[in-house]
């Protein structure tokens, strides 16, 4: 990796590894159900593991090659150093006991993309949210949460934030329904120094804010907010991330993305060019 190249967290290089089993798979033509006798494990495992979406043994990442032919040291070790890399923690993981298990890959996803979209229409996104903003939002949606942990869930908001400032940041561009501008959220003095707050960032080159005004009327993401991540390895999938109440869906096929890119595309070309965001922002802040 050279120097602002962005880091690979352990969530990638899982992705990484699954694809190229995947590929190694297929490529001697051996199915998911005979790789996974081969390691005493179920042909879902295997599926999960080429996904990603499950931690590597690496007895079971060598177990793997020697099945699909890959016995030259040379060629061996660079995957099974993957293996161990995509086992080392997270810096999110001191945050477990708070973060719901079906998010914290998302972390991870989003601190190793090279382009975020997003289309957000109750709240502002939480890569642009101040602090006082985030607290908010947590509290209401935490209710009978300890402060202390109410803290600790804003302390994860923050830190996530860091991409956007880091050496070699992703380019975030989201798409943010007037409503969510105009919400009024921890009230009148936290919604003004919020919305000042997306004026500045519109000045920050790797962020591209647009709205989405009411005067448009219905439009083709009604079905609610939805974020597109895309990574910097050519044989990695574009990711679409719908967050639910109680849950969340990671889609990579291609069919769905492209249904999402599609609707994302027609979302930038219907809301409010980015020159104008500001000029809108600072209206709506006159009115608070």
């Amino acid at each position: 990796m050279t120097t602002g190249e962005p880091p690979r967290g352990p969530t990638v290089r899982r992705i990484v590894l699954g694809s190229q089993l995947r590929r190694l798979r297929e490529g001697k033509d051996i199915s998911r159900e005979a790789a996974g006798y081969s390691i005493r494990a179920s042909e879902s495992k295997i599926s999960r593991l080429e996904l990603g979406r499950v931690s590597f043994k690496e007895r079971d990442v060598a177990d793997l090659l020697t099945l699909y032919g890959v016995t030259d040291d040379a060629e061996r070790e660079p995957l099974l150093s993957l293996a161990r890399d995509a086992n080392q923690p997270s810096w999110w993981q001191n945050y477990s006991d708070i973060l719901p298990t079906w998010f914290q890959p998302y972390i991870g996803l989003e601190e190793s993309a090279t382009l975020i979209r997003a289309y957000e229409v109750q709240f502002i996104p939480g890569l642009l949210q101040t602090e006082d903003y985030a607290r908010a939002v947590i509290v209401q949606g935490s209710r009978g949460s300890s402060r202390e942990d109410v803290e600790r869930r804003v302390n994860v908001r923050m830190q996530r934030q860091k991409i956007l400032t880091r050496s070699g940041p992703p380019h975030l561009w989201t798409v943010v329904d007037e409503a969510a501008l105009r919400r009024s959220i921890g009230g009148p003095k936290v919604m003004r120094a919020q919305l000042e707050h997306l004026i500045a960032l519109t000045e920050q080159p790797n962020v591209t804010l647009q709205v989405m005004p009411f005067a448009f009327g219905g439009h083709i993401a009604e079905g609610g907010a939805f974020s597109i991540l895309q990574f910097p390895e050519a044989d990695l999938p574009y990711v679409v991330y719908l967050e639910q109440l109680a849950g969340a869906a990671y889609l990579d096929k291609l069919e769905d993305v492209d249904r999402y890119l599609a609707a994302m595309n027609r979302l930038c070309v219907d809301s409010v060019p980015p020159k104008h965001s500001a000029e809108l922002l600072g209206k709506i802040v006159g009115e608070i």
